[in-house]
């Protein structure tokens, strides 16, 4: 071989000396990185608190948010007022009212008092009621129709109470000119509660 050559093979395999030794150390790195990023995508804390959260049996809605404004010695103070309407869809309803000095936890109160107020709903095969009911609370009062085959026809916060009970086939009118979301809502699960042998809600 002549010299030429020798230098050229010398060459090459300092070159692939050097190939090697940077592989080596780039593959040293990859099993930290590769770790790393699956620790980071699937983390056993997250998956555990999702699962851990079961859904709750009832669905509600809020009917009425209020702000009020206490004047004491030391100024004035703000509490939240909320009323809402909870029920399964399946039969059961019930009216909760809650007062806290934040919204998350008035609704926390207002959705307890409602699983404690709630009536089972005398319900046809078809989602409707048995007979027309009527009832009254306060200022407002409200009939409920059967109506098979028409779907929900009814309107503000009675809506509300008829949809978190299930029905799907009757008509409600409010006959009073009261536009009280509460007494309404009031006023129509009194009328729900008509249909069965349950006792009527007395309401605060």
């Amino acid at each position: 071989m002549s010299e030429k050559e020798i230098e050229k093979k010398e060459e090459v395999e300092k070159k692939a000396d050097v190939a090697d030794g940077g592989s080596s150390k780039d593959d040293s790195r990859a099993p930290n990185e590769r770790l790393a990023k699956k620790d980071y995508k699937k983390n056993p804390r997250r998956s555990s608190r999702k699962e851990s959260r079961p859904r709750s049996e009832f669905d509600n809605k809020i009917v009425s948010i209020r702000r009020v404004t206490r004047v004491a010695a030391g100024g004035r103070r703000f509490t939240f007022s909320v009323t809402l309407v909870a029920g399964n869809r399946k039969g059961k309803v019930g009216i909760g009212q809650g007062k806290a000095g934040d919204t998350p936890l008035a609704i926390e109160k207002a959705l307890r008092e409602a699983k404690k107020n709630m009536i089972d709903v005398k319900v046809t095969k078809n989602m409707s009621i048995p007979h027309d009911s009527l009832a009254k609370f306060g200022g407002s009062k409200v009939i409920i129709i059967p109506a098979p085959g028409r779907g929900l026809l009814a309107g503000s916060s009675v809506r509300t109470v008829l949809e978190m009970a299930g029905l799907t086939s009757v008509n409600a009118k409010i006959l009073s000119t009261s536009k009280n979301p509460v007494n309404n809502a009031k006023a129509a699960l009194k009328a729900l509660s008509q249909l069965s042998k349950t006792v009527t809600p007395r309401f605060k």
